[in-house]
């Protein structure tokens, strides 16, 4: 367990800083708007700059709106998750004040691309270890679970906010290239991690009982079990079935590699569940 959080915490720090090379070697430079947290950091960054009299970096006001954010998934979303995203957002602040601001190149295009594949590397690596870059991620969640809704409808609202904003402050070829950004790392995270919010796995076991225990243990999610038998061998095992959110994907991989790593496991894209699911 200590080796697996050592792990964890490794590639958070790994995520951080590519999210933060990302920003200040191809996005900045550019000023083309990250998504998210970051992107309202980036333009309250400009406007409190061109503006008025005082300034303040991306990184500093990044890991300020966080702080509240923070709290709120504290209380609604869980503890260990909380802890890791907000070590992401100080880290990526860290960072951001760190490495300084270069001009790699003048293509927009090219840093608009660029930017999106590094900074998607990154988030996506934190996003399969379990953590989050916080900000929006922890707000659509918190959002999501009030309705049961998919995030994805909020995530597009609170980011073309930013898009709208960008465009008419700053003019709307900034706008468009931002846009170009979303969804080179849109793309990107999908590859590294998953775009769906709810997930099914279908688990076929002969350790039944201790799957059952363990996931129990970790997860507060409801299992099915239904009777299986294999075609070719005639041997009868247990199938297990359980709805989870994306964010609960590297628990349940790691028990299962715990439990039986011989376990065969399914996991589907599930585009909605009707009854009861436990959203907190």
């Amino acid at each position: 367990m200590f080796w697996l959080q050592t792990k964890k915490f490794f590639v958070v720090i790994l995520g951080a800083f590519l999210s933060a090379l990302g920003m200040n070697i191809f996005l900045i430079p550019a000023n083309v708007y990250s998504s998210g947290f970051t992107g309202i950091a980036q333009l309250l960054s400009k406007v409190l700059t061109d503006y008025t009299p005082f300034h303040l970096s991306v990184g500093i006001l990044l890991l300020l709106l966080n702080i509240p954010v923070a709290i709120l998934g504290w209380i609604k979303v869980g503890k260990s998750f909380t802890i890791y995203s907000f070590l992401s957002v100080a880290l990526s602040s860290f960072f951001l004040e760190l490495i300084p601001i270069i001009h790699v190149s003048n293509d927009i295009l090219l840093n608009s691309v660029f930017g999106g594949v590094i900074i998607a590397v990154g988030v996506g690596l934190t996003l399969k270890w379990g953590a989050s870059t916080g900000g929006l991620d922890i707000i659509a969640m918190v959002l999501s679970r009030l309705k049961d809704k998919p995030i994805g409808p909020y995530m597009f609202i609170l980011n073309g906010i930013i898009v709208v904003t960008a465009g008419f402050l700053y003019g709307w070829e900034k706008a468009l290239y931002t846009l170009v950004f979303l969804y080179t790392s849109t793309r990107v995270i999908d590859t590294i991690h998953t775009r769906h919010h709810k997930l099914t796995a279908f688990i076929i076991t002969k350790k039944a009982d201790e799957m059952k225990n363990a996931i129990h243990s970790k997860l507060v999610r409801g299992i099915t079990m239904i009777p299986a038998k294999g075609a070719f061998s005639n041997e009868t095992r247990d199938m297990l079935m359980i709805v989870i959110t994306r964010y609960e994907l590297f628990d349940l991989e790691r028990i299962i590699h715990e439990v039986d790593p011989n376990a065969f496991t399914n996991i589907i894209q599930t585009t909605g569940v009707y009854g009861f699911f436990r959203r907190d």
